[in-house]
This record gives structure tokens, C-alpha cells and sequence, in this order.
């Protein structure tokens, strides 16, 4: 899908503002070079200051973009895309984030099995001409989990780092029972998206620079206006 402006890309400097393997692995897939710069930003939005889940995250990805825009606006070489992204379950109105620790995780997993519930992943990608912010959500059913499962999961680590406590792409994945929607937005990147939006932003900005190259060399064109003299169609008192 990026393949119309894969070669603007390879010269592009690209920044993920996150130390997620998980995104790391899916632009790297899609053959991008980029460097990873972690955001600092706290996280510590209220998610009931907002109109939905999908709208917290979207902030949240969106002011991780910032920080690390005003870190590195001072960089010799500048910063062409900026990619920041926030994912959060949320079943029955209640948001699950990163558990604190293995007692959040158990607690996390025994309220999402045998149900489904909506992973959204909020997006922002920002060049130097534009910021685009956009959002995904995906179903997941979660199978009927035995309290062994779950703490021989939690055992594991591998929930301590995710959102809603389980990672699809990994022994997470057999936890679930089935998706609608993206998977990829359940790792934390949704791909199609992504891919959609950067298109459309480097296709918004060709045309409108072939627009400014267009106005630019009708101008050069055009000769002045000849110099008005008495008498020259208007008469002069």
C-alpha cells in the first residue's frame, strides 16, 4: 500500500515514540527505517475527561507525539514523521491498561475471560506540514479461563507490559477465542490504518506542493502589468 511513495520514505527521518516491541516489529515489517525515541510523557490523562475510550487514547498517543516533537526540534537533522500510538482495553465502560502487578493482572484477566471486549488503539502521526489523528477498535472474545490458566499465564510476565493483560501475539494468543477486526490494532499498531493515513498525508502534501509549483510558474509567466500614461484610457484632469 506504501509502495507508491516507498522512495520519498527511505529518505524520510522517522521517529516511534515507543519502546513497544510490539509496534517496533510491525513497522519493521512493513520495511520503514526508523529510531525508536520513548516518549516521557506521563500518561496521566482521566479517561472520564473524555467522550470515549477511543478519544483518551488518541490524546494519550497524541501528547506522547508532542513531547518528543519539542525534544527534538532543535535537531540538525529535523524530523520528518513522528509516530505515537496508545492502546487500551475496555469491557463494560471500564478501561484496562498495564497492570501495576500480578494481583492487577489475575484480577484483569478473571474479569475479561469468557466475554469480549474492545481493544482501541489511538493513533497520531505528525510531519512538519500536518497531524493526523485517527483511531481502530477490534473485538475479542476471550475464552472461559480456570484459575490455573490464569496464574500460570500471569506467571509467565508476559501480561505485566500490555494493555488488558495478555499479549495476542504470544502465549496470550491462546487465551482467545476469536477477533473482529484488525489483529494488528490488538498488538498496538493497527496496519491499515497506519498505512491509509501516511498515504493520504504525503498525497495531500504532493498535491498540494504540484498546486504551489503550478501557481509558482503561471506567476513567473505572467509579464506586469504595463506602466499607465496620461491619456492611456482614462483622461486625465
Amino acid at each position: 500500500m506504501l509502495e507508491p511513495i516507498r522512495h520519498s520514505l527511505d529518505f524520510q527521518r522517522i521517529i516511534l515514540a515507543s519502546t513497544s516491541p510490539r509496534r517496533s516489529e510491525v513497522l519493521r515489517h512493513l520495511g520503514l527505517h526508523f529510531e525508536i525515541l520513548p516518549s516521557l510523557f506521563e500518561e496521566n490523562l482521566n479517561p472520564k475527561d473524555f467522550a470515549s475510550p477511543a478519544d483518551y487514547a488518541v490524546e494519550t498517543a497524541y501528547r506522547k507525539v508532542l513531547d518528543v516533537a519539542e525534544r527534538v526540534a532543535n535537531d540538525v537533522n529535523k524530523a520528518d514523521i513522528i509516530v505515537g500510538a496508545d492502546t487500551v482495553v475496555c469491557l463494560d465502560g471500564k478501561l484496562y491498561e498495564k497492570p501495576k502487578d500480578t494481583a492487577a493482572a489475575v484480577k484483569f484477566l478473571s474479569e475479561l475471560s469468557g466475554r469480549q471486549h474492545t481493544v482501541y488503539t489511538g493513533m497520531v502521526i505528525k510531519t512538519p506540514n500536518a497531524t493526523v489523528k485517527f483511531s481502530e477498535k477490534t473485538l475479542v472474545t476471550m475464552a472461559y479461563l480456570s484459575d490455573d490458566v490464569i496464574q500460570g499465564y500471569v506467571r509467565t510476565r508476559e501480561p505485566m507490559d500490555k494493555a488488558g493483560a495478555y499479549g495476542i501475539q504470544g502465549l496470550g494468543g491462546t487465551l482467545i477465542e476469536k477477533i473482529d477486526g484488525d489483529f494488528y490494532n490488538v498488538l498496538g499498531l493497527p496496519l491499515h490504518s497506519f498505512c491509509k493515513h501516511l498515504l493520504w498525508l504525503y498525497d495531500d502534501q504532493r498535491k498540494k506542493d504540484e498546486l504551489k509549483r503550478d501557481i509558482d510558474e503561471r506567476s513567473s509567466r505572467e509579464e506586469p502589468p504595463p506602466k499607465m500614461k496620461k491619456g492611456d484610457g482614462i483622461e486625465v484632469l
